[in-house]
């Protein structure tokens, strides 16, 4: 083989052997062949997972099970197990989120060839997956973060494409809207908003038509409190050393916090959630430059931004930020590279604070106290950092080229005027 394909063929060549060998190792852990230290992961696509595939099948949502905090297309994730009816629920599900996996291998390969691309997106999925052991494979949000990798590399040229994905997307799991976060202006914006708008628009619709409980994720989603892994939830862990009366339990599906204070600290994180949209806001007014990285640089952002300040944050959600770091790395130019080791270093810490560890955060003592700092301090780190350079390479530095040519010309002008004056 000749020219830049060949070159690449290696290089390809290993990340396809580690993706392949990985890969093997999750399937041996996902079906139990070898072990892995904590509470088993899996059971939750045994036993929640399958629940609601048996519900869905008839034709209703979980109306009673509050669970299911869910957008209503999260239906297809869940029924989709029944496209391999030779095969048990769990088996199935595991194989289809491998496939899910190979798909954006084989996205990120392809485009990591083109002009101005780089290989190492794949690399940071091929490595960053496993990192998060046997979770990544035992919850549906690899398949949507397959969708999103996919609708960011078809937004360059496919505007619509891109907007489709990410209505599909939002009404799985919410989170793929803020795809469009960066978008450039003027047809892009409109063909890719409209696409995303009509289609969530008629996913919700059809749902609300056609299947009772469509809407009641939303109840079930609003009264959730500050789980035991987020952010706000360490100033609770130490304060349970000195005296704090509240506890940790199970509630709406993930172990909270419950007692004094809690609302307090999960209005706070809400109204951090609010701020970090007000900043998304802003920068999109005040950006003047788009290159070829921008539109994943800001989702990969909006996605830190809101995955950090959550009342929430489950270890699954790693594999959002892993998938969408991939994207901004297969981008020469992009400014991402730092945040992006920020994030493969939080997803290492998170497989050992769940589930290797995970009964020492319960517990907080001061091991689980130290994983959950490390972990939400480089998700924090990660996420100033990525704000600050998406800021500066779209906002500060135009700014900055354009005042140049400027200054250039008052000085000509004052140089030309002085010039004048000494010839009189």
């Amino acid at each position: 083989m000749t020219g830049a394909w060949g070159k690449r063929v290696p290089e390809y060549g290993w990340i396809l052997m580690t993706w392949l060998a990985t890969r093997a190792v999750l399937l041996l852990l996902v079906f139990k062949v070898i072990g892995f230290p904590g509470p088993d992961v899996t059971s939750d696509v045994s036993m929640i997972y399958q629940g609601w595939f048996e519900i869905l099948r008839h034709g209703t949502f979980p109306l009673d099970d509050v669970t299911w905090q869910y957008p209503p297309a999260a239906a297809f994730a869940i029924l989709s197990p029944g496209l391999l009816p030779f095969l048990d629920y769990a088996s199935a599900f595991f194989v289809l989120v491998l496939c899910a996996d190979a798909l954006v291998l084989g996205l990120l390969q392809y485009a990591g060839t083109r002009p101005g691309k780089s290989p190492r997106g794949a690399w940071v999925w091929v490595v960053g997956v496993p990192l998060l052991g046997p979770t990544a494979y035992s919850r549906y949000d690899l398949m949507v973060t397959a969708v999103a990798v996919t609708g960011l590399l078809a937004g360059a040229r496919h505007p619509r494409v891109m907007g489709v994905l990410a209505g599909l997307g939002a009404m799985v799991k919410v989170w793929p809207v803020l795809l469009l976060t960066g978008t450039p202006r003027g047809r892009a914006t409109r063909r890719s908003w409209a696409a995303a708008l009509v289609t969530g628009a008629a996913l919700l619709g059809g749902f609300a038509v056609t299947m009772p409980g469509a809407l009641s994720f939303l109840g079930f989603q609003r009264d959730r409190g500050t789980e035991i892994e987020s952010l706000g939830s360490l100033v609770f862990h130490v304060a349970r050393h000195f005296g704090w009366s509240g506890h940790a339990q199970l509630n709406f599906g993930s172990v909270e916090f419950l007692g004094p204070y809690v609302p307090l600290v999960s209005f706070l994180a809400q109204a951090l959630s609010v701020l970090a949209l007000g900043w998304l806001v802003l920068w999109r007014l005040r950006a003047r430059a788009w290159t070829a990285s921008t539109p994943a640089d800001a989702a990969f952002v909006a996605v830190l931004l809101f995955t950090t300040t959550s009342r929430v944050i489950s270890p699954q959600y790693l594999v959002w930020l892993v998938g969408l770091a991939a994207v901004c790395l297969v981008f020469r130019g992009t400014r991402m590279t730092a945040p992006a080791l920020l994030v493969l270093a939080a997803t290492l810490v998170t497989v050992l604070e769940f589930p290797i560890w995970f009964p020492h955060v319960v517990a907080s003592d001061w091991l689980g106290i130290a994983l959950l700092g490390a972990r939400n301090g480089l998700l924090v780190a990660a996420t100033v950092l990525a704000a600050v350079r998406l800021w500066r390479r779209t906002v500060t530095e135009p700014a900055r080229q354009r005042r140049g040519p400027v200054a250039a010309r008052r000085v000509s002008r004052v140089g030309s005027s002085d010039t004048a004056a000494s010839a009189r």
